[in-house]
């Protein structure tokens, strides 16, 4: 496996110390963000990469002798929000990125499937969460329409540049679990449109990241290693759709996702919560979610995702390193009769 860091977590430093973080943790690979809800921080001279081969070389070299490589490039945002401020420049970022992976001999990008309106003229994407009436399907019908159209066109792009597109299975999207991939790539007829498999966001919906591994198969084409930890107590009253979020002022510190849209405070009394790896499932279960990544591609890549607010961004990455590379050995040791044999 090639087990890295996805580099949103080391935005507050330059690209060259941020290297020196991944390589320190002993892992090998460091997934850039270029664009979406966040900026390309790491890719400061993205337009030039694009028409320059100095500037590629460049950036390069920016890695040479380090022991890291480039793990992908990460677009996440929501390519078909109905408002064209948001939706045009998060899609233009995914057109952006597969020719900028290409250029960097990339060939994974990282997004969301998005989200339409739920009718034309809207202005807010309209997340279905269960569809049992008929006028929810109308909806549906409607962004699947769109989604097609869209993602036909991304495929096509990607398909060219020898890119595979991995969508997170993320909430407030179209596509948040294996069914809708399947639908998805069947109305687009695509080629180049796979799976990133973030097991956080299957951990809580309550599914199996390691059978949904095992079902789509080679349709999983990246991964994201980052844990969840449900919280019994107040899953209990309040479910894990829990809308118990607080709006943050302009005066408070707070993260622009797009136009005037802006990520919430998440709720105190919390029904579920992002963790470090090993705080919510144990080794035993990162080396079993190992396995059926390596069964689909041994070189597969899998990056860390830290966003456990109780540990500090070098912490969080050291603890979640540590069950990731002991996951790892415990894989290898596994597989080593069988390289022997």
């Amino acid at each position: 496996m090639r087990l890295g860091v996805y580099n949103a977590i080391l935005h507050d430093r330059s690209l060259p110390e941020a290297i020196e973080v991944v390589a320190g943790l002993g892992l090998t690979g460091i997934e850039l963000n270029s664009g979406g809800f966040l900026p390309s921080v790491h890719i400061p001279t993205f337009d030039d990469i694009l028409e320059s081969d100095a500037a590629r070389d460049d950036f390069l070299g920016l890695f040479e002798g380090t022991g890291v490589g480039v793990a992908g490039l990460n677009a996440n945002g929501n390519p078909m929000h109905p408002n064209p401020t948001i939706g045009d420049a998060h899609a233009e970022d995914v057109r952006r990125s597969i020719r900028l992976a290409s250029r960097l001999g990339q060939h994974r990008v990282v997004t969301m499937s998005g989200l339409p309106g739920g009718e034309p003229g809207s202005t807010r994407p309209n997340w279905i969460v269960n569809a049992w009436n008929s006028g929810a399907l109308d909806v549906l019908d409607y962004q699947w329409t769109i989604a097609a159209d869209f993602w036909r066109e991304i495929d096509r792009l990607a398909r060219d540049h020898d890119v595979k597109v991995a969508l997170e299975l993320h909430p407030q999207n179209l596509v948040f679990n294996s069914r809708d991939i399947r639908k998805l790539v069947d109305l687009a007829g695509s080629t180049n449109l796979g799976v990133e498999l973030d097991a956080s966001h299957l951990f809580w919906q309550q599914m199996d990241p390691v059978a949904v591994v095992r079902d789509l198969g080679p349709l999983v084409v990246h991964a994201a290693a980052k844990d969840v930890r449900v919280n019994p107590e107040h899953a209990a009253l309040y479910g894990v759709l829990d809308n118990g979020f607080r709006r943050l002022s302009p005066e408070e510190p707070r993260v622009n996702l797009g136009g005037d849209e802006w990520a919430n405070e998440w709720p105190k009394d919390s029904a579920w919560d992002f963790v470090a790896l090993g705080k919510g499932h144990d080794v035993d279960y990162w080396t079993e979610f190992l396995t059926a990544l390596h069964e689909v591609d041994p070189d597969m890549l899998v990056n860390i995702e830290h966003e456990d607010v109780s540990l500090g961004r070098i912490e969080g990455l050291e603890v979640a390193s540590a069950v990731l590379l002991e996951a790892d050995s415990r894989l290898q040791a596994a597989l080593e009769p069988v390289r022997t044999s």
